[in-house]
């Protein structure tokens, strides 16, 4: 029975706490999948790689208010597909390799499952146990329980996330079922490459979780592209001679969708399930992730959790920023390093969608602070009407902060050009504590850069 010092669970941002300071332990990593994990392989990096080319498209469409017009672009969907993945993988490939010719690494290429406090058990029969355990086995796409969907692959046009951005050909028609991100990113990229989408949503709005005035204005964006279904949910399936042909329940009955392709983007799973963590002794909550403190300890002594599989939020930085906790708390342990141990320091956690416009946002919408009782004030700064926004004749985007109303700021939801780069600033502020008119005033702003979104939304804050 093979016997490590640390087993790691997952080739993601577990992988990266192999630090200098835990060199030399007999290690092993588990993993079953592609080497590198979802963000490398399926999530954040592929997927923004395919939004650059989809919004290259939708801005050479939009130049013409700026008297600039071209002509109909021609898309190469295996070329765009081969760049992508022509750099990816040779990535995924490469670590995988470095990690096999590592004396002190054991890397089991199979799936694994927990018999016992800090006992796995693997496909190949074969049982392993470790002193020490971190378990970064990620998450994976969830289906759809309709008939006619369920058990329903790739090679009949039914795909996750994982699978739709490898596909042979560009089919006429998708239906993109869901509104969170995944849907949202995927559908403009789709639409923006030619093929006629239809976005289904179950709720009044794509991208629920944000701030409402956000969430409407980029469902109103996204209806003026392609078809959103609001408030419809699919209820029937069935696929006739290449075709899906999905019967819909909505605001005015019954209906029905046809598409070659149908992306199923209805949310995530963490994989303790396929893990059998209950059998290790791991607490969960109710929705299936592991309980971890703020040191990312686990409920069992000496297994620590990390990533999609243990935290509430599903971003790659997260799980980063957890790796990186966990690899010093390692080294505390074995005393390779000075305690004391670290722990999650709450923060804010900014996310963003790269959709066609962009949102990104930290800290809670005004609803939930309402709801909280928290005493607060916002501004909105509409991007239009600072000088950058004029030079883009932007109409749609718009910047929104909450502070208290002592100028310490609470959150921010951005929409517009680069809304991603644009929030940093304040994610700074808010992570520094910094005052809101501190901000403002003790920096000069490049003028015209799109930054002054930024400081005219904290000098318009209505603070004591």
């Amino acid at each position: 029975m093979p016997h490590h010092d640390l087993v790691i669970i997952g080739s993601g941002s577990g992988n990266s706490l192999l630090t200098p300071e835990l060199e030399g332990l007999d290690v092993a990593i588990v993993e079953k999948g592609t080497f590198g994990g979802t963000c490398l392989n399926v999530g954040c990096i592929p997927t923004k790689m395919f939004v650059l080319p989809a919004d290259r498209v939708v801005e050479a469409e939009d130049a013409a208010r700026l008297g600039v017009t071209f002509g109909a672009p021609t898309v190469d969907w295996p070329a765009i597909r081969d760049r992508i993945f022509g750099r990816i993988d040779p990535i995924s490939h490469g670590g995988e390799e470095y990690r096999q010719g590592q004396d002190h690494v054991t890397l089991y290429r199979t799936r694994a499952r927990f018999t016992g406090p800090r006992t796995l058990v693997l496909d190949t029969g074969e049982e392993v146990t470790a002193e020490r355990v971190v378990v970064a086995a990620g998450s994976r796409a969830v289906g759809l329980a309709v008939d006619g969907l369920t058990g329903a692959d790739p090679d009949h046009g039914v795909h996750t996330s994982d699978t739709v951005m490898r596909m042979d050909a560009l089919p006429a028609r998708m239906v993109v079922v869901g509104g969170g991100f995944v849907a949202c990113e995927m559908a403009h990229v789709f639409s923006a490459l030619g093929v006629h989408v239809t976005q289904v949503q179950r709720s009044p709005r794509l991208l629920m979780a944000e701030e409402e005035a956000i969430s409407q204005r980029y469902t109103e964006v996204a209806g003026g592209r392609y078809d959103v279904r609001l408030r419809t949910k699919v209820t029937d399936a069935e696929h006739v001679d290449g075709t899906w042909r999905l019967t819909t329940e909505g605001p005015v009955g019954e209906g029905h969708l046809e598409a070659e392709t149908v992306l199923l983007a209805v949310g995530r799973r963490p994989n303790t399930d396929l893990l059998d963590v209950l059998a290790g002794g791991l607490e969960t909550h109710p929705d299936g992730r592991l309980v971890v403190d703020a040191q990312q300890r686990t409920s069992v002594p000496n297994v620590w959790a990390l990533g999609d599989i243990s935290s509430e939020h599903q971003l790659k930085h997260v799980a980063n920023h957890e790796a990186r906790i966990v690899a010093h708390n390692l080294a505390v342990d074995l005393g390779r390093v000075p305690g004391p141990a670290r722990e999650d320091d709450g923060r804010p956690v900014p996310h963003a969608v790269f959709g066609h416009p962009q949102v990104a946002s930290f800290g809670p919408t005004a609803d939930r602070l309402r709801s909280e009782g928290a005493e607060f004030v916002s501004y909105t700064q509409k991007v239009g009407d600072v000088a950058y926004g004029w030079a883009l004749e932007d109409t749609t985007g718009l910047l929104t902060v909450h502070a208290s109303p002592d100028g310490r700021i609470l959150a921010a939801h951005a929409l517009g050009p680069q809304a991603s780069s644009i929030i940093q600033p304040l994610i700074q502020a808010a992570s520094l504590g910094q005052q809101a008119h501190e901000v403002a005033r003790g920096q000069y702003w490049i003028h015209p850069a799109l930054a002054e979104v930024v400081e005219n939304a904290l000098l318009g804050l209505p603070l004591d």
